[in-house]
């Protein structure tokens, strides 16, 4: 949002105005400190707005007298594990700071960097199950890799304490959909300056900077001295270096640009059109040329139309279809596209990988030890691809170490002991050949068995096996075809039911149509059963089954030959 879109909303204040605000709020802070034993929760992302807050909490506090500091704040921040190097370096170096900084000064301040489940990280659910790359239509990322860590932190206080108050540096000049949700929720305040959570039960937010500018929180961040021994110019200098000019001026007026519109997130997000901050660190600083590779992954990711890369079926196997508006007011009635492909799959692995790797070797020596994907995540991958995607030929370590050259360690106990492995697999590839489908059926069943041969009781076995036949056993025109049938049928018998009489034609041409389809496209069921029943083997191509269980009768006609 640009300053003269602030301005009606936010009149700039002079500083003597700014500086009254200030010691007003630090009143404030103190007296809500002081008001109960209700433990602090503040979330910080070590950007300008949340350093602002947690300067102005830290210099309140302070002032206070030793005995009155006795209710911890729990200083909160999330690393996704896919944040921009840069900053997510200069997280931990702040989270240093101020644990070293509440120790000396005797502060009431507890830092914690939190992380998403393993099972939620981005590239277990992008490269492990296939999640495509987030869009505004699957925005599937936030609440996983954000939300969801803080909302169980803040869960675990409230069932500590009862209640907590939830501290934040969100501000209505961010946007004017962030101001609007700001005065929604002002008006179920039930105390003065807490704001009810509508995601989480018995937690306040107070937001003490929400009517600030821009400039104030650069005005104010530049003027008064970081408390935990940190420098707000290095801040200010990193804002500048993610601004497309290399300038980040405090507003004069309302024409100058301000460094609050650069935005940090992680490089890996296609919510953007395009990742201007990693951009502009690029282009402005010769020394993180480095992390090209990064923002080369994350414009592959971003492609406009990524179909062709993702399966026909949705992730649980079924062919879903939308109605897509094609232009001129016409539509076509096509798949949901599902989850990447196997192939696909892989290839972003290798290209985290590679990135990784020489990453490792080119970075400024501080950032050698970058990790852009974790053994934990990997093990996962590994873990998903043979156990729910039934992909027993295991090509994760022999990616991993064509990669890396080093050999994959797995750390889940008992990971290398397998029945089947990718000897099995290129033999079943081999039998099927090109049928892509078949290939995918005989993994599925082959797999299933061997997880049941584990187990002490097999039931549900059968109902397993139905399920691999019922997502597999269809080519994909077959299945789309399908689709299209239950489809029409149902459109069909929703019109009947709305007009019985004149609409009962709509379901007998649904089932012309999909019987003239069969017959196009699938054999000719009674001539099929006349060839299975003359139980003749010449001509025939032989099946995984009759190579693996040949019948007594057939060993004796060979050795007849």
């Amino acid at each position: 949002m640009t300053q003269a879109q602030q301005m009606p909303l936010f009149p700039p204040r002079s500083v003597t105005e700014l500086v009254d605000d200030v010691e007003k709020l630090t009143q404030e802070i103190q007296d809500l400190y002081c008001s109960d034993e209700i433990p602090w929760v503040l979330g910080v992302s070590f950007g300008k707005d949340s350093s602002a807050v947690l300067q102005l909490i830290w210099n309140a506090i302070a002032a206070l007298p030793l005995e009155k500091r006795t209710k911890i704040i729990h200083l909160i921040t999330t690393d996704t594990l896919v944040e921009n190097p840069i900053i997510a370096t200069w997280v931990r170096n702040c989270i240093k700071q101020v644990k070293l900084a509440a120790n000396q000064q005797k502060m009431p301040v507890e830092p914690h960097l939190l992380h998403p489940s393993v099972q939620e990280t981005f590239w277990v659910c992008l490269i492990g199950k296939g999640y495509p790359a987030p869009r505004n239509g699957f925005r599937w990322c936030t609440d996983r890799m954000k939300i969801q860590p803080v909302n169980d932190f803040i869960r675990e206080m409230v069932r500590s304490h009862g209640e907590t108050i939830v501290v934040l540096g969100t501000r209505k000049a961010e946007s004017s959909q962030r101001a609007a949700t700001m005065k929604k929720h002002e008006a179920g305040r039930v105390r003065d300056r807490l704001s009810p959570n509508s995601r989480l039960i018995n937690s306040l937010i107070y937001t003490p900077v929400e009517d600030w500018r821009d400039d104030e929180v650069w005005l104010y961040l530049m003027q008064y001295p970081n408390p935990w021994g940190g420098d707000n110019k290095d801040l200010f200098t990193m804002y500048r270096g993610a601004t497309a000019d290399n300038e980040c001026p405090l507003v004069v007026d309302t024409s100058t640009p301000s460094c609050g519109d650069s935005r940090f997130g992680c490089w890996v997000c296609t919510m953007v059109d395009q990742d201007k901050s990693m951009h502009a660190m690029i282009l402005n600083d010769e020394e993180k040329e480095w992390m090209q590779p990064l923002l080369d992954i994350r414009n592959e990711l971003d492609i406009k139309d990524d179909r062709p890369k993702r399966d026909f079926r949705r992730i649980y196997g079924r062919v879903e279809l939308f109605e897509r508006n094609m232009g001129d007011d016409t539509t076509s009635v096509e798949p949901i596209p599902g989850p990447y492909t196997k192939f696909w799959r892989e290839h972003w692995l290798r290209r985290v990988l590679e990135a990784q790797t020489q990453i490792r070797k080119t970075a400024p020596e501080e950032m050698r030890d970058i990790t852009l994907i974790t053994p934990e995540e990997l093990s996962e991958i590994r873990r998903i691809w043979l156990e729910q995607k039934h992909e027993f030929d295991d090509s994760l370590p022999r990616i991993y170490e064509e990669v890396t050259g080093e050999p994959f360690a797995d750390s889940r106990p008992a990971a290398e002991r397998k029945l089947l492995g990718s000897d099995e697999w290129t033999a079943i590839a081999e039998i099927c050949s090109e049928d892509k489908m078949h290939l995918e059926l005989m993994a599925k069943l082959l797999d299933t068995e061997r997880q049941y041969y584990t187990k002490p009781r097999r039931t549900g076995i059968y109902a397993d096996l139905d399920k691999c036949f019922e997502t597999s056993s269809r080519s994909q025109d077959e299945a789309i075809g399908n689709a299209h049938y239950q489809r029409n049928l149902k459109t069909a018998v929703e019109a009947v039911k709305a007009n019985p009489i004149e609409n009962i034609q709509q379901v007998k041409d649904a089932i012309a149509k999909t019987n003239a389809s069969a017959k196009n496209d699938t054999a000719d069921i009674a001539k099929l059963k006349q060839e299975l029943e003359s139980n003749s083997s010449e001509g025939r191509q032989l099946s995984w089954a009759d190579i693996k269980y040949s019948t007594p009768n057939s060993a004796g006609e060979n050795s007849k030959d």
